[in-house]
């Protein structure tokens, strides 16, 4: 894989992550909850969680695959041009902060989203909107993670 498509393909899978989440929690939570009565507005978030969580890991897997191609590529170069590779620090934090951040996703997605969808079967609107909130506050610490890394990248300037 090219070096531009790989890192066109990092970009692309954070930016549906992590605008994804922006969006659910700086937009679509707030109007729902502004026009909807508590049912309606746990089966919209249901929906639209099922529907982000199918994108979102498509989103995950290219920023897990383009990130582990252009580390290959920069060990690569690095070896032709006969010096070693040392990963910057940045990368270190890109990569741990990752995980951390596909751990949460992979909670929320089969845990919380399970107990979700578990209550919205059987219409339990107490405990439907408990998961919700839950899955808000791990969603919101996901965001700010990405937001972090972004900075991470920002600043660091070697990605």
């Amino acid at each position: 894989m090219d070096i531009e498509v790989a890192r066109a393909l990092h970009l692309l899978g954070a930016v549906v992550w992590v605008g994804g989440m922006f969006f659910m929690l700086a937009s679509l939570r707030p109007a729902a909850a502004e026009v909807l009565e508590p049912p309606a507005r746990v089966r919209l978030m249901h929906a639209a969680m099922r529907h982000f969580f199918a994108a979102a890991t498509i989103a995950a897997l290219f920023v897990l695959l383009s990130g582990a191609t252009l580390l290959a590529l920069a060990h690569r170069e690095a070896g032709r041009s006969g010096l070693a590779f040392n990963m910057p620090l940045d990368w270190y934090a890109m990569i741990v902060l990752f995980f951390v951040m596909l751990a949460v996703f992979a909670h929320i997605r089969f845990v919380l989203f399970r107990r979700l969808s578990g209550a919205v079967a059987t219409q339990s609107w107490p405990i439907a909107a408990a998961a919700i909130a839950t899955i808000r506050w791990e969603v919101m610490l996901n965001l700010v993670i990405g937001v972090f890394i972004v900075v991470i990248v920002r600043l660091g300037g070697t990605a």
